[in-house]
Protein backbone atom coordinates (compact mmCIF):
# COMPACT_ATOMS: atom_id res chain seq x y z
CA UNK A 1 0.00 0.00 0.00
CA UNK A 2 0.89 3.36 -0.76
CA UNK A 3 2.43 5.89 1.77
CA UNK A 4 1.00 9.53 1.93
CA UNK A 5 5.04 10.26 1.48
CA UNK A 6 5.33 8.33 -1.82
CA UNK A 7 2.49 10.61 -3.04
CA UNK A 8 3.91 13.71 -1.82
CA UNK A 9 7.38 12.63 -3.15
CA UNK A 10 5.84 11.86 -6.20
CA UNK A 11 3.59 15.08 -6.44
CA UNK A 12 7.17 17.01 -6.26
CA UNK A 13 8.96 15.21 -9.12
CA UNK A 14 5.66 16.06 -11.23
CA UNK A 15 5.74 20.00 -9.91
CA UNK A 16 9.37 19.95 -11.12
CA UNK A 17 9.12 18.43 -14.21
CA UNK A 18 6.13 19.30 -15.68
CA UNK A 19 5.96 22.81 -16.45
CA UNK A 20 9.60 22.89 -18.05
CA UNK A 21 8.28 21.78 -21.13
CA UNK A 22 5.84 24.07 -21.01
CA UNK A 23 8.36 27.24 -20.15
CA UNK A 24 10.70 26.07 -22.90
CA UNK A 25 8.14 26.47 -25.73
CA UNK A 26 6.87 29.67 -24.62
CA UNK A 27 9.66 31.27 -24.35
CA UNK A 28 11.33 29.96 -27.95
CA UNK A 29 7.93 30.68 -29.59
CA UNK A 30 6.50 33.67 -27.78
CA UNK A 31 8.59 35.20 -25.73
CA UNK A 32 11.69 35.67 -27.08
CA UNK A 33 12.24 33.54 -30.52
CA UNK A 34 15.66 34.19 -30.95
CA UNK A 35 19.02 33.28 -29.43
CA UNK A 36 18.31 33.69 -26.18
CA UNK A 37 14.65 31.68 -26.67
CA UNK A 38 16.32 29.03 -28.07
CA UNK A 39 19.10 28.81 -25.35
CA UNK A 40 16.06 28.67 -22.71
CA UNK A 41 13.97 26.05 -24.32
CA UNK A 42 17.75 23.69 -25.17
CA UNK A 43 17.96 24.13 -21.14
CA UNK A 44 14.13 23.24 -20.64
CA UNK A 45 14.96 20.44 -23.28
CA UNK A 46 17.88 18.93 -21.42
CA UNK A 47 15.80 19.26 -18.01
CA UNK A 48 13.54 17.21 -19.20
CA UNK A 49 16.02 13.95 -20.02
CA UNK A 50 18.27 14.82 -16.92
CA UNK A 51 15.91 15.16 -14.49
CA UNK A 52 13.87 11.95 -14.69
CA UNK A 53 17.53 9.96 -14.72
CA UNK A 54 18.84 12.10 -11.94
CA UNK A 55 15.68 11.56 -9.86
CA UNK A 56 15.66 7.87 -10.67
CA UNK A 57 19.21 7.48 -9.39
CA UNK A 58 19.18 9.58 -6.50
CA UNK A 59 15.61 9.88 -5.01
CA UNK A 60 14.46 6.67 -6.05
CA UNK A 61 17.49 4.71 -5.84
CA UNK A 62 16.94 2.78 -9.25
CA UNK A 63 19.16 1.36 -11.85
CA UNK A 64 18.26 2.43 -15.70
CA UNK A 65 18.92 -0.64 -18.10
CA UNK A 66 17.62 -0.69 -21.63
CA UNK A 67 15.98 -4.07 -23.63
CA UNK A 68 15.47 -5.12 -26.91
CA UNK A 69 12.40 -4.29 -28.32
CA UNK A 70 10.80 -8.05 -28.59
CA UNK A 71 8.22 -8.97 -31.77
CA UNK A 72 4.78 -8.42 -30.48
CA UNK A 73 6.13 -4.40 -29.05
CA UNK A 74 7.23 -3.91 -32.93
CA UNK A 75 4.22 -4.85 -34.16
CA UNK A 76 1.78 -2.90 -31.77
CA UNK A 77 4.45 0.15 -31.96
CA UNK A 78 3.83 -0.20 -36.39
CA UNK A 79 0.25 -0.76 -36.45
CA UNK A 80 -0.43 2.30 -34.10
CA UNK A 81 1.91 4.52 -35.70
CA UNK A 82 0.55 3.77 -39.57
CA UNK A 83 -2.67 4.11 -37.84
CA UNK A 84 -1.82 7.67 -36.42
CA UNK A 85 0.10 8.61 -39.29
CA UNK A 86 -3.58 8.03 -41.62
CA UNK A 87 -4.94 10.09 -39.26
CA UNK A 88 -2.85 13.11 -39.00
CA UNK A 89 -2.84 13.14 -42.53
CA UNK A 90 -6.66 12.86 -42.95
CA UNK A 91 -7.39 15.61 -40.83
CA UNK A 92 -4.96 17.59 -42.37
CA UNK A 93 -6.27 17.34 -45.33
CA UNK A 94 -9.85 17.75 -44.50
CA UNK A 95 -9.37 20.61 -41.82
CA UNK A 96 -6.07 21.65 -41.25
CA UNK A 97 -4.96 22.96 -44.43
CA UNK A 98 -7.41 25.63 -44.37
CA UNK A 99 -7.17 26.80 -40.38
CA UNK A 100 -2.79 26.84 -40.87
CA UNK A 101 -1.65 30.22 -42.34
CA UNK A 102 1.44 29.65 -44.26
CA UNK A 103 2.41 32.65 -44.15
CA UNK A 104 2.88 32.68 -40.57
CA UNK A 105 4.02 28.95 -40.26
CA UNK A 106 6.86 30.52 -42.20
CA UNK A 107 7.70 33.86 -40.69
CA UNK A 108 7.61 31.61 -36.98
CA UNK A 109 9.92 29.38 -39.06
CA UNK A 110 12.19 32.16 -39.80
CA UNK A 111 12.37 33.64 -36.33
CA UNK A 112 13.62 29.49 -35.13
CA UNK A 113 15.85 29.63 -38.14
CA UNK A 114 14.41 26.50 -39.69
CA UNK A 115 13.51 28.34 -43.21
CA UNK A 116 16.03 26.05 -44.74
CA UNK A 117 15.51 23.25 -46.35
CA UNK A 118 19.00 21.63 -45.24
CA UNK A 119 17.92 22.87 -41.45
CA UNK A 120 14.71 21.55 -41.35
CA UNK A 121 15.76 17.84 -42.35
CA UNK A 122 18.19 18.02 -39.56
CA UNK A 123 15.83 19.49 -37.32
CA UNK A 124 13.25 17.07 -37.94
CA UNK A 125 15.73 14.07 -38.07
CA UNK A 126 15.91 14.68 -34.71
CA UNK A 127 12.42 15.10 -33.70
CA UNK A 128 11.42 12.21 -34.93
CA UNK A 129 14.12 9.95 -33.92
CA UNK A 130 15.54 11.61 -30.84
CA UNK A 131 13.14 13.73 -29.31
CA UNK A 132 9.72 11.20 -30.26
CA UNK A 133 12.31 8.81 -27.73
CA UNK A 134 12.99 11.38 -24.65
CA UNK A 135 9.01 12.44 -24.72
CA UNK A 136 8.83 9.07 -24.22
CA UNK A 137 10.84 8.41 -21.71
CA UNK A 138 9.45 11.20 -19.87
CA UNK A 139 5.67 11.31 -20.20
CA UNK A 140 5.36 7.95 -20.31
CA UNK A 141 7.92 6.19 -17.99
CA UNK A 142 8.74 9.25 -15.36
CA UNK A 143 5.59 10.89 -15.23
CA UNK A 144 2.69 7.80 -16.05
CA UNK A 145 5.08 6.47 -13.13
CA UNK A 146 4.31 9.01 -10.95
CA UNK A 147 1.02 9.62 -11.58
CA UNK A 148 0.36 6.16 -10.94
CA UNK A 149 1.69 6.47 -7.42
CA UNK A 150 -0.26 9.57 -7.06
CA UNK A 151 -3.72 8.24 -8.51
CA UNK A 152 -3.32 4.03 -8.95
CA UNK A 153 -5.43 3.08 -11.69
CA UNK A 154 -7.30 4.82 -15.29
CA UNK A 155 -7.33 8.17 -14.04
CA UNK A 156 -3.63 8.46 -13.98
CA UNK A 157 -3.12 7.62 -17.74
CA UNK A 158 -5.44 10.83 -18.08
CA UNK A 159 -3.64 12.76 -15.87
CA UNK A 160 -0.03 12.02 -17.36
CA UNK A 161 -1.77 12.79 -21.03
CA UNK A 162 -2.50 15.82 -19.90
CA UNK A 163 0.39 17.35 -18.63
CA UNK A 164 1.61 16.06 -22.25
CA UNK A 165 -0.86 18.20 -23.73
CA UNK A 166 -0.30 21.04 -22.06
CA UNK A 167 3.03 22.67 -23.84
CA UNK A 168 1.59 21.18 -27.24
CA UNK A 169 -1.06 23.25 -26.79
CA UNK A 170 1.30 26.46 -26.90
CA UNK A 171 2.97 24.94 -29.78
CA UNK A 172 -0.04 24.10 -32.06
CA UNK A 173 -1.75 27.89 -31.13
CA UNK A 174 1.88 29.52 -32.54
CA UNK A 175 1.23 28.17 -35.90
CA UNK A 176 -2.88 28.08 -36.45
CA UNK A 177 -5.71 29.46 -35.55
CA UNK A 178 -8.40 28.41 -32.59
CA UNK A 179 -9.78 25.38 -34.15
CA UNK A 180 -6.58 23.87 -34.70
CA UNK A 181 -5.73 24.37 -31.77
CA UNK A 182 -8.68 22.88 -30.46
CA UNK A 183 -8.61 19.37 -32.72
CA UNK A 184 -4.84 19.10 -32.22
CA UNK A 185 -4.93 19.11 -28.44
CA UNK A 186 -7.45 16.51 -28.41
CA UNK A 187 -5.47 14.80 -30.83
CA UNK A 188 -2.44 14.90 -28.29
CA UNK A 189 -4.18 13.92 -25.70
CA UNK A 190 -5.48 10.80 -27.56
CA UNK A 191 -2.36 10.10 -28.31
CA UNK A 192 -0.94 10.34 -24.74
CA UNK A 193 -3.42 8.16 -24.03
CA UNK A 194 -2.90 5.62 -26.20
CA UNK A 195 0.96 5.60 -25.56
CA UNK A 196 0.44 5.52 -22.01
CA UNK A 197 -1.78 2.70 -22.45
CA UNK A 198 0.93 0.84 -24.65
CA UNK A 199 3.57 1.51 -21.73
CA UNK A 200 1.29 0.03 -19.38
CA UNK A 201 0.43 -2.83 -21.42
CA UNK A 202 4.12 -3.87 -22.03
CA UNK A 203 6.45 -2.09 -19.63
CA UNK A 204 8.38 -1.22 -22.57
CA UNK A 205 8.79 2.33 -24.18
CA UNK A 206 9.83 0.21 -27.27
CA UNK A 207 5.37 0.60 -29.11
CA UNK A 208 4.86 3.98 -27.92
CA UNK A 209 8.29 5.20 -29.29
CA UNK A 210 7.84 3.70 -32.41
CA UNK A 211 4.61 4.27 -32.86
CA UNK A 212 5.40 8.25 -31.74
CA UNK A 213 8.00 8.49 -34.13
CA UNK A 214 5.55 7.49 -36.97
CA UNK A 215 3.52 10.35 -35.84
CA UNK A 216 5.75 12.46 -36.21
CA UNK A 217 7.24 11.96 -39.41
CA UNK A 218 3.46 12.79 -40.47
CA UNK A 219 3.88 15.98 -38.80
CA UNK A 220 6.77 16.38 -40.22
CA UNK A 221 6.08 15.47 -44.19
CA UNK A 222 3.12 18.49 -43.70
CA UNK A 223 5.21 21.12 -42.32
CA UNK A 224 6.99 20.41 -45.15
CA UNK A 225 4.48 21.07 -47.63
CA UNK A 226 3.32 24.31 -45.60
CA UNK A 227 6.82 25.62 -45.21
CA UNK A 228 8.18 24.93 -48.91
CA UNK A 229 5.40 23.67 -51.25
Amino acid sequence: MLEIGDRKTALLALTLLVPAASIGIITGLYIAPGGWGKTVSALCQLWLLLFPIAWCVLVDRQKLHLSLPKRRELRAGAIWGIAMFAVIVGIYSLFGQHWIDPVAAKEKARQLGTNSQNIYLIVEAYFVLVNSLIEEFTWRWFVCNKCQILIPGKPAIFLSSLFFTLHHIFVIAAYSDWRAVILGSFAVFTAGIIWSHCYLTYRSLWPSYISHAIADLALAMIAWQILFN
